[in-house]
């Protein structure tokens, strides 16, 4: 007998390879039939939010592979679930959560965070390609999650409130248009500013006081040709609160492995330093591994987070 996960993404999947050389544009088409009661999988039980996801995340998947540049990577669900328990970790007391991601991508790892979060959260997304934008409101309507997107530029301006949290796994590279980046701190002297740089210091700019930014970065962030202007800009501008080292096993080479770095928005009353969660993330496979880590998580946000 299938699984939800498994007969939704069947349905989605069947339905959208009427054209192959379209399957995402039919896979919104099949979210939106599904989400106004009009078609849908035939399940025995109603699905999860997360069965939802996962199930939408099998099929836009198989669309990428088919028909959506190598640069346009969905987040590997292992470490947007990670995301998504450090983010329950550090807002422990909200009765509701204001979320943003600036590169949102498919929306994957945005929807992992809020189908996550234990308290009513609501979102806004930003991502320059309109199909990609389009995924996202076709996810959100079928898992009922309140999600603003703005199709857009994410480096220029934003007219977007403040927010409690937010999430990234930041777009690595040069930023091109150098003529916008000089309105950031972190424009260097000379050559192309870092996107990724730019990237932390605009969803810096949209956090509350004393909330938080999880960004998926390059393990070598700190080791790079621009890293005198990041460290400048994080020790006037933000707490860091926690590094943790991806494993290995998820990446092909050393040269593409990931860390997660957490940031804080300063309040504007000065306490004191909290400490910093240094760590290594074991195997995600070996499940008495992770149950240590994140009891030592659980440990350091009881003693860090108010």
């Amino acid at each position: 007998m299938k699984t939800n996960t498994e007969q939704i993404f069947t349905y989605l999947d069947e339905a959208a390879s009427t054209d192959e050389s379209l399957y995402l544009e039919q896979l919104i088409v099949a979210c939106k039939k599904w989400a106004e009661g009009t078609a849908g999988p035939d399940l025995k039980v109603n699905a999860t939010k997360e069965e939802i996801r996962r199930g939408l995340q099998l099929a836009i998947l198989k669309g990428m592979r088919q028909n959506v540049q190598s640069h346009h990577q969905m987040t590997p669900d292992a470490i947007g679930m990670l995301i998504a328990r450090i983010a329950s970790l550090l807002l422990p007391h909200k009765e509701s959560v204001q979320v943003l991601d600036p590169a949102a991508g498919t929306g994957n790892l945005l929807l992992t965070v809020m189908n996550t979060l234990e308290v009513p959260s609501a979102a806004v997304a930003v991502e320059i390609d309109e199909l990609l934008a389009r995924m996202i409101v076709a996810g959100a309507d079928l898992m009922e999650q309140t999600i603003r997107i703005y199709v857009q530029d994410a480096l220029r301006p934003l007219l977007v409130d403040p927010v409690d949290l937010a999430v990234c796994d930041l777009p690595v590279g040069y930023y091109p248009d150098d003529e916008n980046a000089l309105n950031f701190e972190m424009m260097p002297a000379d050559g192309h500013a870092y996107a990724h740089h730019l990237f932390i210091e605009q969803t810096m700019h949209h956090l509350k006081p004393e909330g938080y930014g999880i960004f998926i970065v390059p393990s070598a962030l700190f080791e790079s040709a621009q890293s005198g202007e990041l460290h400048t800009y994080l020790k006037k501008h933000t707490v860091i609160r926690g590094i943790l080292q991806l494993p290995q096993t998820l990446f092909k080479n050393v040269a593409q492995s990931k860390s997660i770095l957490m940031l804080q928005k300063p309040s504007e009353q000065n306490g004191p330093t909290p400490d910093v969660l240094l760590a290594t993330v074991p195997d995600m496979t070996d499940k008495q591994a992770m149950i240590s880590f994140f009891n030592k998580m659980e440990d350091w946000s009881n003693e860090n987070v108010k």
